[in-house]
């Protein structure tokens, strides 16, 4: 007997082989029957066909994909985003809050703190740390690190927008825009959770000017959300945050090739 969810299996990895041999306009109806099965979309059909061009671009990466995508990695996931993929944002975000706001700071939140990186790289520039992410399999081995004071498992726009607690100066996003498309309940949630001169770290992708087009934001190739500078500039003002500083960084590396971004300090006010 055929479950649902083996129907599911069945028609997602349909889809993803008509994808991979670039069979496009099939795969775009495979993943239309994976999304009628699957409301929640924990395979991340929406993205994929935004990425080729054949759907909606989405405010943000559907929970149940993210939630499912870190979970399923958490155990590797530093020996891949380290090791293979050469990710080095914390250590980027260590190096630009010494050059341009050193601190020390009082209290550090950590958004999508994911296995605890940015903790590790942060750890002396604050006395009090608290991190949030979506894999609960992420947030026990940030725990094993020992140096959160608070840890939850959660969505960090929702956390911004609903935590009631003392307010922290030093917000730190590391790897969270990439699962974002729209930033302004982002930006305006950190600001609700920040002292009055608290700095906002954070890093983005981004493709080349005639790629992205007339795009603030787009799904790039390999399923995740690049912005340009200049959209993030705008949200940063509108949200009550002065840009104290922007840098062009290689975010990672895909296959061998260099994912550029940028890493951007901001302070609220």
């Amino acid at each position: 007997m055929i479950t649902p969810d083996d129907e599911l299996a069945e028609a997602y990895n349909e889809a993803l082989a008509l994808e991979k041999a670039g069979d496009h306009a099939a795969a775009a109806k495979a993943y239309a029957r994976v999304l009628a099965l699957d409301p929640d979309d924990h395979g991340g059909a929406a993205v994929r066909l935004a990425a080729m061009g054949l759907g909606d671009t989405p405010e943000r990466a559907p929970e149940a994909y993210v939630e499912m995508l870190f979970d399923q990695h958490a155990a590797v996931f530093d020996d891949i985003l380290v090791d293979q993929l050469g990710y080095h944002v914390p250590l980027l975000m260590r190096q630009a809050l010494l050059d341009h706001a050193p601190g020390p700071y009082a209290r550090l939140l950590d958004l999508g703190c994911g296995t605890g990186l940015a903790g590790v790289a942060l750890a002396d520039m604050s006395s009090n740390r608290t991190g949030i992410d979506l894999s609960a399999n992420m947030i026990d081995l940030a725990a094993e690190h020992e140096l959160y004071d608070e840890l939850y498992v959660g969505d960090a726009v929702s956390f911004v927008e609903e935590v009631d607690d003392e307010p922290w100066d030093l917000v730190a996003a590391t790897d969270v825009l990439p699962y974002l498309g729209g930033v302004a309940a982002l930006f305006a949630g950190v600001k609700r959770i920040s002292t009055a001169n608290a700095v906002f770290g954070f890093s983005t992708e981004v493709l080349p000017d005639e790629v992205m087009g007339t795009h603030d934001f787009m799904v790039g190739p390999h399923q995740r959300f690049v912005h340009k500078l200049t959209y993030i500039e705008t949200a940063l003002n509108v949200a009550g945050f002065t840009l104290l500083h922007a840098s062009d960084i290689t975010v990672r590396h895909e296959e061998g090739t260099p994912q550029p971004g940028h890493l951007v300090l901001a302070r609220v006010g």
